[in-house]
């Protein structure tokens, strides 16, 4: 009978730290998977109260998150998707392509100028689509560019084939959070966004283009301006960033704005010589992105003079 016991007594000691040494396994490769709790962000960075229902703010050179809200919560990007179909757009033809502006592309919302079958090279008309938020340009390549290995299909299923590379483009940069239903954000519906991510997810997609496609951001840093089509037609592209001016040494911007998502805007600027730190802001109002983006940026002005001050 002793023996029973002590045999009782022997298995569950085993069974018990078998458990534990589970339980700690399993919690060490969930957290592989997520972004560091807001918890342990930087406990430096001053207090900042904003309308957006989230944010990340992210330290390039020291990889280190000095500010996160809900960072992980999945929410609709609008015209943040912009970002994802100017990097596909990049990978499917080269940048001196020439890409036609269709009638089907001008039946996108939005009136950007452009004339029918007007012509431009592919990188000026990323580079205006992207400043301006322009829904028609953004169609007009996706139309060319995602028709480059299907010359016999639909316009709908050649925008089908572009938004299936950018989906697939999100799982190569292990974008876990984010989805797109078209190539520019515009809401499919009164209840449904044309794109999904999180705050976490646009910092580590514009991290990425930073680093290896910084053409795409480059003329996102200009307040206005003037573009020619291969036409010879001049464009005027004024940036969406009302408060562009006011952000030092900025390098990357841009907004996003539809009814379902309200208002977003992602900034990437470097307020010392070679230290970009990325602001993500999605979920606040039309004029409250670019007052929570000050907020931000003057907290993380700071944040850098008293880490100068503590070293």
């Amino acid at each position: 009978m002793n023996s029973e016991i002590k045999l009782f007594i022997i298995l569950s000691i085993i069974l018990s730290f078998l458990f534990t040494i589970s339980f700690i396994f399993d919690s060490r490769i969930q957290r592989r998977d997520n972004s560091i709790p807001r918890e342990i962000a930087s406990k430096t960075f001053p207090l900042v109260n904003l309308r957006a229902k989230a944010a990340y703010v992210y330290d390039i050179r020291t990889k280190t998150v000095l500010f996160a809200k809900n960072e992980n919560v999945r929410l609709p990007l609008a015209s943040l998707a912009k970002i994802m179909s100017a990097l596909v757009a990049e990978n499917l033809s080269p940048m001196y392509g020439t890409i036609t502006v269709s009638g089907e592309a001008l039946r996108a919302e939005g009136d950007s100028g452009f004339y029918r079958d007007e012509q431009w090279s592919l990188e000026n008309l990323l580079n205006f689509s992207l400043i301006t938020s322009s829904n028609d340009g953004m169609r007009a390549v996706a139309l060319a560019v995602g028709a480059l290995s299907r010359v016999d299909a639909t316009p709908k299923e050649i925008i089908n084939d572009f938004v299936r590379e950018m989906n697939r483009e999100a799982q190569e940069l292990n974008l876990k959070s984010t989805y797109f239903w078209n190539e520019t954000g515009l809401d499919e519906s009164d209840v449904k966004g044309g794109a999904y991510g999180t705050a976490r997810d646009i910092s580590v997609l514009s991290e990425y283009i930073l680093t290896h496609r910084p053409e795409l951001f480059r003329a996102t840093r200009e307040t206005s301006i003037t573009l020619q089509s291969l036409d010879n037609r001049e464009h005027l592209a004024e940036n969406t960033n009302s408060i562009i001016a006011e952000i030092p040494g900025l390098l990357a911007s841009k907004t996003g704005f539809t009814d379902i998502a309200g208002g977003n805007l992602v900034v990437i600027f470097d307020p010392e010589l070679g230290r970009p730190i990325i602001i993500s802001i999605l979920g606040s109002t039309e004029e409250g992105r670019f007052e929570d983006a000050q907020a931000l940026i003057a907290a993380v002005m700071e944040h850098l003079v008293k880490l100068k001050i503590k070293n």
